[in-house]
């Protein structure tokens, strides 16, 4: 199928989608100041209340994989009614739910519109916009998945607040609903329908594989590395995920084109969109902790203080996309992960008497350099490879936007833990309060030079793209 592009309504169609994503990505953080409420609330404890979260990740990480055959089947209006329709039905679930379970329920409903609505807007993009005009969309679509979860908290906190919990579901209703009503007057068709076989044993394996990894990092953080579930999960998925890349290579048919990375350039820019998630959403979720930990404030107050950095990368988003367009990927990813960089290393000075200014600077300049590398990062590596694999790209983008995410975080946590109890054995007085701080900067510090060296790694990495935006054909 060939699109003419001079006669797409490209705006309304962006508009719709657009919507639905910033809805469904505000979902992932949206429930993190809620939570102490919920357990209240439903009289549950914090190893149960956390599957409101770990849940909702693992299914979207489990579904992204099969969006790339799905989008085979349905047109792109079916897909998108369908996945708007589901987290609409999802979110009314848990607005209105009585009991926990129920609650647990409308937030897995939730997760499948999302694993359909993220890759579906990918797709869109790139059948829709000349290569020349992607940087700057992409820009305008991180603004949504990077500027959504990081208000959540702060968003989270001013509801419960002044409301109740439940309009934290309620407020997104409408939105859902007029997204929905402009995606299905809009909406055209941007892929073939091929109607391919469906290979079962893929599907399942693609599910036990991704999910199993990303529920066995996420559960890192409450029940430690060496909880059976944790490692058993981690075990079986990547059994499960080597199984999968085995069958996908050797079936007519498969769910997810791993030949994709016969794309040198692409799988390049795979390995640095996996470094630069890991290393945001790891200081996502272990700043909030160093502050009301550490520093003592209220989670309100770290909530505001990580706004900053937010808006610098939503404004920073759309821009980087620009200037990728115009001069190409090496130019704006290489100093964009030198200014992450240098930000993880100055979060490794962090002390007890660090500012609030000097955390909130610290934290705008990591979320700068974020929104420098991940909007040409995305955009050149989905640029090099053939309109028959945008579908897969896409998905394969997604999926490990989730997983590296996950493991990022639980890798961070692990390491911080783990370096404070090490701290803490080496004082002197490993009962006295102030020691214990001592320790808990010291680990974070350490975690912190990690990530530091991850971003060199990154950075060497970075310095092999090619100059060339578009790759030949593969062989």
């Amino acid at each position: 199928m060939v699109l003419d592009l001079q006669k797409v309504k490209r705006m309304p169609i962006m508009v719709s989608l657009m919507m639905g994503a910033f809805v469904a990505t505000l979902n992932e953080t949206l429930l993190g100041n809620a939570l102490p409420v919920l357990m209240k609330e439903f009289q549950v404890g914090a190893t149960t209340i956390q599957w409101l979260t770990a849940a909702y990740l693992l299914v979207v990480g489990a579904l992204i994989p099969v969006t790339a055959l799905v989008q085979q089947w349905l047109t792109t209006r079916q897909l998108f009614s369908i996945a708007m329709i589901t987290f609409l039905i999802g979110t009314i679930v848990a607005a209105t739910a009585p009991t926990f379970m129920l609650l647990l329920a409308g937030r897995v409903i939730q997760a499948i519109g999302t694993g359909l609505i993220i890759p579906l807007l990918m797709n869109t993009i790139l059948n829709i916009y000349p290569a020349e005009k992607r940087g700057t969309v992409m820009g305008v679509l991180f603004l949504i998945f990077t500027f959504a979860p990081a208000i959540g908290p702060t968003l989270s906190g001013i509801i419960i607040d002044a409301m109740n919990w439940r309009w934290l579901f309620y407020i997104t209703i409408p939105i859902t609903i007029i997204s929905i009503l402009v995606g299905y007057i809009y909406l055209v068709n941007v892929t073939t329908i091929t109607k391919p076989k469906v290979d079962v044993l893929s599907i399942i394996l693609s599910t036990l594989g991704f999910g199993g990894v990303v529920y066995g990092f996420s559960a890192t953080g409450n029940e430690g590395w060496s909880d059976p579930q944790v490692y058993g999960a981690i075990i079986i998925g990547s059994l499960a995920l080597i199984l999968f890349a085995v069958r996908q290579l050797n079936i007519s048919n498969p769910i997810l084109e791993l030949r994709t990375f016969r794309f040198p350039m692409f799988s390049l820019a795979i390995i640095l969109l996996i470094v630069v998630m890991m290393a945001m959403f790891a200081t996502i979720t272990l700043l909030p902790m160093f502050m009301q930990s550490v520093l003592l404030v209220t989670a309100f107050q770290s909530g505001l203080m990580m706004l900053p950095g937010s808006v610098v990368n939503g404004l920073m988003s759309p821009i980087s996309g620009k200037l990728f367009d115009r001069f190409g990927a090496r130019v704006i990813i290489i100093p964009g992960l030198l200014i992450v960089c240098i930000a993880m290393y100055l979060f490794t000075a962090f002390t007890l008497e660090s500012t609030n200014l000097q955390i909130i600077l610290t934290h705008s300049l990591l979320m700068l350099g974020v929104a420098l590398v991940l909007v040409p990062v995305q955009t050149y590596g989905l640029n090099q490879i053939t309109p028959e694999y945008y579908a897969h790209g896409s998905a394969i983008f997604s999926t490990l936007q989730q997983v590296s995410g996950a493991i990022g975080s639980a890798l961070f946590i692990a390491t911080m833990s783990a370096r404070s109890r090490s701290h803490l054995l080496q004082s002197s007085s490993p009962d006295d309060a102030t020691e214990q701080f001592t320790a808990s900067v010291a680990g974070y510090s350490d975690t912190f030079m990690l990530g530091f060296i991850i971003s060199i790694i990154a950075v060497v990495v970075a310095v092999f793209l090619r100059k060339n935006a578009k790759e030949k054909q593969a062989a």
